[in-house]
């Protein structure tokens, strides 16, 4: 039997029990795989390196080694979420990697959302490999593939860019959960006991911010971007049900607006903020979900009062065909 095919028997996972016969399963074939060796894994705080690193810490405690790579296109908090639960909460050996000038000051001036693209990808694998490089005695490469990657791209996560890794960094691969869709797995977090908002953390791009600062990216629109995400993503996140994805955008121009000083008012160029939210099930045809408007205006007093730069709120309407859900 392929590896890599789902058996047609194979009974959805939708509840804890399901989730708690998953783990034992994987947890006893991680041991058969892994015995006494050690394992390494690139855990960005998605969804699935999170669900992965859960159950390798419940399979084989320290033997696992988690490498969090912060390239300052993440989210409002993340990078603090990934250090507290699983280097604080759950004891796990965790490497933290600050590698924000790094990527920015390589992304500096770029423009094209493909070059973008490829040098965050590049820059991840060589931050990755050398943490590689000074461990002893790892053989063995964990991923947060999922079926989906299986069924897209022959088996290769690469939104995780750890498929690419040197010639000299020749890994067995460990996939607990490349035989789950999304929803499956999240149901496996939370019987492993992973925070709600790890758990059902909004779809991301591999880039993160990256292809959501739209453009060239400077470190001042990059802050105002996260900032005014994160204000985004609170209040949207109070209706019910949720959208399927919801966050910001800024574009690379600068309109007029006024600010007051001692009273006074005068002109200023400042950037604008574009909440787009969207409703799909597979992400090849997105519809835009009703949002109150007295919520819009929430939304757009916190950012005008909070987030620097920023002088317009915009409603991004359009629906996939013809517009991408991303701006990039």
């Amino acid at each position: 039997m392929d590896p890599n095919k789902r058996p047609e028997t194979m009974e959805r996972i939708t509840t804890p029990a399901l989730a708690k016969a998953f783990i034992d399963e994987q947890v006893a074939a991680v041991k058969a795989q892994v015995g006494d060796k050690k394992v390494l894994l690139a855990l960005s705080g998605g969804v699935d390196s999170s669900v992965v690193a859960a159950l390798l810490i419940k399979a084989i405690g320290k033997q696992l080694t988690c490498v969090h790579v912060n390239h300052g296109l993440l989210r409002k908090g993340e990078p603090e979420q990934v250090i507290e639960v699983f280097g604080k909460q759950l004891n796990a050996n965790l490497i933290y990697v600050d590698a924000i000038d790094r990527f920015l000051d390589k992304l500096a001036g770029v423009a094209d959302p493909e070059t973008k693209r490829k040098i965050i990808g590049k820059e991840f694998i060589e931050v990755f490999a050398e943490e590689a490089r000074k461990l002893d005695g790892v053989e063995f490469l964990a991923q947060g593939t999922i079926y989906p990657d299986i069924l897209e791209s022959h088996g290769v996560k690469a939104h995780h860019n750890v498929g690419g890794l040197p010639e000299d960094l020749k890994f067995e691969l460990v996939e607990p959960v490349k035989l789950l869709y999304k929803d499956e797995v999240r149901v496996v977090g939370k019987e492993l006991g992973l925070p709600d908002n790890m758990v059902y953390r909004q779809p991301f791009p591999g880039p993160g911010l990256g292809v959501r600062c739209v453009g060239a990216i400077t470190r001042d629109r990059l802050e105002s971007l996260r900032e005014a995400d994160a204000i985004v993503r609170e209040e949207i996140g109070k209706l019910d049900p949720v959208p399927w994805q919801y966050f910001c955008a800024i574009p690379d121009f600068t309109s007029t607006g006024i600010r007051y000083v001692d009273g006074k008012g005068e002109r200023y160029m400042g950037w604008a903020v574009v909440i787009r939210a969207v409703n799909t099930v597979d992400a090849v045809t997105a519809t835009v979900p009703e949002i109150p408007f007295k919520m819009l205006c929430t939304i757009r007093d916190r950012i005008i009062a909070t987030v620097p730069g920023v002088n317009r709120v915009l409603w991004d309407i359009s629906e996939k065909p013809v517009s991408t859900i991303e701006w990039e």
